[in-house]
């Protein structure tokens, strides 16, 4: 087995506009840096289009339907101050929520030892009812569910390490003993939740970061806080959030990583899934805005997925 890569060119429709940082040259970027030799070992797959029954455990069909029915013909659309729409918009959040349907399946088959889903629109800001912070679905949030109500996997956690904080995939857990939501994100930052006040029952552990904090503390957040707590809640799979806007590079935030700590963090949870969930695991692409240091800190990445 070996580590499975799913995209979609109609990820690259999705076009929110000038100059808006959430851009199709993201995905351009990353997908060229793992065109490099030592990626071809990449099984790389077509994402298939999310099934609507999928996204419903997540998001009301309602809700659904209002957002596909609200994609524009020509032109755009805000549904707020940063989340926008194009015609390619609805045929891009399908896909990016059917790779990581996809690669859950494929994960738990056998198939692959773990994935990367390289999508946009990302998805963790996106609550079950209000597209928001360019995220129109949660990507993350609807794998989790395939997992547990498809495949009967019990206790499924998602670790989101993106620069802001998962605001859409707490909202969607928090009432929820057998999922799990761990993150680390720059406070004070957009969206303003992810205080460590903020628990859920018990399944939810936020470990904010100040600006200009670095490897160091990133590193302290887990190992002293969010590993132990996965650990203790012994998932039977595990998907990653993969944001890389922490990184000292983006203009977005203030956060001081480098492309190690991403490849530290991403060994640090494979080693979690090997302990507990047979190495199942699933990562899909958040944020990241300086395409430099996004191309890099994805490779390193799936870098280190392929090496597991």
């Amino acid at each position: 087995m070996t580590t499975q890569l799913y995209t979609h060119e109609a990820c690259l429709a999705h076009e929110p506009g000038n100059y808006h940082p959430e851009c199709p040259d993201r995905l351009r970027a990353i997908l060229t840096a793992l065109a490099q030799p030592e990626f071809a070992a990449l099984d790389r797959r077509e994402a298939p289009r999310a099934d609507l029954e999928d996204i419903a455990r997540i998001h009301p069909r309602p809700h659904i339907e209002h957002i596909l029915n609200a994609v524009p013909r020509s032109g755009h659309i805000a549904i707020d101050a940063d989340t926008v729409m194009s015609p390619g918009s609805g045929e891009a959040a399908l896909r990016a929520a059917g790779a990581v349907c996809a690669a859950v399946d494929a994960v738990v088959a056998g198939k692959a030892k773990n994935a990367f889903c390289a999508v946009r629109p990302p998805g963790h800001h996106a609550e079950p009812l209000q597209p928001m912070g360019f995220c129109l679905f949660n990507n993350v949030a609807i794998g989790a569910l395939r997992a547990r109500e498809v495949h009967g996997l019990e206790r499924v956690a998602v670790i989101d390490f993106d620069v802001h904080h998962g605001n859409g995939t707490q909202a969607a857990f928090a009432e929820d003993a057998r999922l799990f939501y761990a993150s680390t994100h720059q406070w004070p930052l957009y969206p303003g939740t992810g205080d460590s006040t903020e628990t859920g029952v018990g399944n939810i552990v936020n470990v904010p970061l100040r600006p200009m904090a670095g490897s160091h503390h990133f590193r302290q957040a887990f190992t002293e806080t969010i590993l132990p707590a996965l650990d203790d809640f012994a998932p039977d799979f595990i998907l990653i959030s993969a944001g890389f806007d922490a990184h000292r590079s983006d203009p977005l935030a203030q956060l001081q990583l480098e492309e190690e700590d991403y490849a530290w963090v991403t060994k640090e949870l494979l080693a979690c899934a090997d302990r507990h969930a047979k190495g199942r695991l699933v990562s899909s692409l958040e944020g990241g805005y300086d395409l430099r240091a996004l191309a890099a800190s994805a490779a390193a990445h799936v870098r280190a997925l392929m090496a597991a």
